[in-house]
């Protein structure tokens, strides 16, 4: 059975596509034909993703990039210019960063993740482009950051707890726990994360949270009422929502 005709076996949609990837990936004895018909996810496999049309580094056991995640990286680039100062919270392998930083030279980046993989997958993708910090949320960036942050951009884990077990078994066996589970609700690290945003943004500063499309207006909500003006934002074609907060000006005071 050649290499497509096994994939499709296996319920790989778009099997002529991955064997052609895998094939250029170099796969000479079959190895990782065998373990994506497997159910290893596609993308540790080649070690990249596809991401807003750049191949962002991808390691095992990190979570992967979803396509649905280039709309908070195009809008947060739309919002960033040369000079101001983005984070990645929440990285992964820092694909939003990357993004940023390739379509808006000269941002001063900072990404940050709690999970030690990721970590150091972003440190690979973000080389030269920004610095990667290690812990919790906000608690693992630089103080001197407080109140500077021009542009912020959370892709923090919004799948409630009992919905984890019903997702595709590439996430659930392969992508670390911590990068999917967002609680009872799926809003637990939203709450933190909009409770403390308006401390690191500048005045006029946006916080940008890919949320779901049924927690969106709660998403939002919860942004309103750390003072912050609110909208959501959805793409249809990446089947992408994200909820922006904008931290108001101060009087007086042009951006």
């Amino acid at each position: 059975m050649d290499a497509v005709a096994r994939l499709r076996a296996a319920g790989v949609v778009f099997a002529e596509e991955e064997a052609a990837l895998l094939a250029e990936a170099g796969d000479p004895d079959g190895a990782l034909l065998a373990r994506r018909v497997a159910g290893e996810p596609l993308e540790p496999l080649l070690g990249w993703a596809a991401f807003c049309g750049l191949r962002v580094p991808v390691d095992p056991h990190v979570f992967v990039p979803r396509r649905r995640t280039e709309l908070l990286a195009r809008r947060a680039a739309a919002l960033a210019r040369p000079g101001s100062t983005v984070v990645d919270l929440c990285c992964g392998t820092g694909a939003v960063g990357l993004v940023v930083a390739h379509e808006v030279p000269g941002v001063v980046l900072h990404a940050a993740d709690l999970d030690p993989a990721a970590v150091a997958n972003a440190l690979r993708t973000l080389a030269g482009r920004g610095g990667v910090h290690a812990g919790d949320l906000f608690g693992a960036l630089p103080d001197a950051l407080r109140g500077r942050v021009d542009v912020l951009a959370v892709n923090a884990p919004y799948v409630p707890t009992d919905r984890i077990a019903g997702m595709p078994r590439e996430a659930r066996e392969f992508e670390p726990a911590l990068a999917l589970d967002g609680g009872a609700d799926g809003l637990a690290l939203q709450r933190r994360i909009a409770a403390a945003a308006p401390a690191w943004l500048a005045p006029g500063g946006a916080v940008l949270i890919e949320t779901g499309r049924t927690q969106a207006a709660w998403t939002a909500l919860l942004l309103e009422g750390a003072g912050l003006s609110a909208e959501v934002v959805t793409d249809d074609e990446v089947d992408g929502t994200v909820a922006i907060g904008v931290l108001p000006l101060l009087p007086g005071a042009h951006r």
